[in-house]
């Protein structure tokens, strides 16, 4: 699945990795909070999701996320970049 479809798919379990701070000023609509230093924590979250889209302020850590979550057997993983450009991409 590419992004594009992804972020538009209504099962897709979308993440933003930046801190509760970050997220309260914005994010994508239906994103849920899951910093990146507690996803060893949150990784039960992610067992049963179809496709997974994380997102950050530039992809730095969502692109660390990315990395996490496919080390611990989560590979239906997409790197989103930054939060602004996957809600662009929202329709």
């Amino acid at each position: 699945m590419n992004l594009q479809d992804a972020i538009n798919s209504k099962t897709t379990f979308l993440v933003d990795v930046r801190t509760p701070s970050e997220f309260a000023g914005g994010s994508v609509k239906g994103a849920i909070n899951i910093p990146l230093d507690r996803l060893p924590t949150e990784l039960e979250q992610f067992k049963d999701k179809n496709t997974v889209v994380v997102f950050c302020a530039s992809g730095g850590r969502s692109s660390q996320a990315q990395s996490f979550l496919q080390q611990n057997g989560i590979f239906n993983v997409l790197n989103g970049g930054a939060w602004s450009y996957v809600a662009m991409l929202q329709r």
